[in-house]
């Protein structure tokens, strides 16, 4: 009996990046710009990326921080269609909060920006002591609504109405 095999392309990222980084924000910089870079390089061009990553490598650094211990950052890009970020800290026992700061605070506002620009986010847990903050981003736009054409039955001027 022979049994081989098959790899489906389609169930395989097309394309991976994933680094350790220090818990500083030196650490949290440098993910940004090699985000940018590895887009770039994959012809990705997405500002809400860039932010997205910023926002939870700053967290890593800030609220993730463990002395010794690197927090990672991971970007896949699967067949051009959707990209994958994630930050992985090893402080899986503080888990964020979504909230809404006082109007003077200089800070609290990092997941509601990761809300507004994902298309989807959540956080996985474990293994311990870990924990993964991801974002999902479509690289393929979705339309808003549909328009559609009718004819004006007396002026026969096109007419747009939303279907």
């Amino acid at each position: 009996m022979n049994q081989h095999i098959t790899r489906t392309e389609h169930s395989a990222p097309a394309r991976q990046f994933t680094v350790s980084l220090s818990p500083t924000r030196r650490g949290a910089r440098l993910a940004r710009l090699l985000a940018t870079a590895h887009l770039g390089d994959w012809g990705i061009v997405c500002e809400p990326a860039a932010h997205i990553v910023a926002e939870l490598a700053a967290n890593a650094a800030v609220h993730g921080r463990v002395p010794g211990r690197d927090f990672r950052l991971g970007l896949t890009a699967h067949r051009d269609e959707l990209l994958r970020i994630e930050v992985t800290d090893t402080r899986g026992e503080q888990l964020p909060v979504v909230s809404t700061p006082d109007q003077y605070a200089e800070s609290g506002r990092g997941l509601l920006i990761v809300e507004a620009l994902a298309d989807r986010w959540g956080i996985d847990v474990g293994p311990v002591p870990r924990k993964t903050i991801w974002a999902e981003l479509d690289l393929v736009p979705r339309p808003l609504h549909r328009v559609a054409e009718t004819r004006d039955p007396v002026s026969h001027v096109p007419a747009f109405h939303d279907a």
